[in-house]
């Protein structure tokens, strides 16, 4: 490791776990749909910017499934909102698979015939799905320590449902007060 960069950096992605798939656990994301997303444009203003946070988003599947959410929330209430979606990871390599918004054919089984024609484009070689143009312009994906860096704040919603079951119950309790402090008086917080 001392004298070998290249291996540090292969350790790094060793340690790394990027579990992550588009709806998971749809029943959760069910719930957030019907229940909690109708909160977040609640008593705000037409041409508000709803603001969201996703740490630790792995490769941009629930930063996008989010957006999707969201986006399907307001066509259907025909509402004035932006959404601003910031989805950060500590990993550089997710980060660039994530902003670029393409994934296997195997999506088709986390995600409805539905949702994959209307915000998906299958790739002509018939491999690979590309994230419509509409979706991914409301996501900026960057890299961030979270234990190290500053967060995000003024957010209204805080989706975090890759990470705290990793980490060990110190750095969890100083997570936990840190994402209060980033949150809206009113703000969601998603694990």
């Amino acid at each position: 490791l001392q004298s070998n960069v290249v291996e540090v950096d292969l350790l790094f992605h060793d340690f790394l776990i990027g579990v992550t798939s588009f709806f998971r656990d749809p029943g959760a994301y069910e719930v957030l749909s019907d229940m909690a997303i109708p909160l977040l444009f609640a008593n705000k203003p037409a041409g508000h910017t709803i603001r969201v946070w996703v740490p630790a988003c792995s490769t941009g599947e629930e930063a996008y499934t989010l957006a999707i959410l969201l986006y399907e929330f307001i066509e259907k209430q025909s509402l004035d909102f932006r959404i601003q979606i910031f989805a950060t990871d500590i990993d550089h390599t997710a980060i660039e698979r994530a902003r670029a918004g393409s994934y296997e054919i195997n999506i088709v089984a986390d995600i409805s015939p539905e949702r994959l024609t209307r915000f998906f484009v299958l790739s002509q070689d018939k491999h690979s799905y590309q994230i419509r143009k509409s979706i991914r312009e409301m996501i900026v994906f960057s890299e961030q320590n979270i234990i190290k860096d500053p967060p995000f704040s003024r957010m209204d919603m805080i989706s975090c449902r890759n990470l705290m079951i990793y980490l060990n119950a110190e750095i969890q309790k100083k997570l936990i007060p840190m994402f209060h402090y980033s949150l809206n008086e009113a703000g969601l917080l998603f694990l």
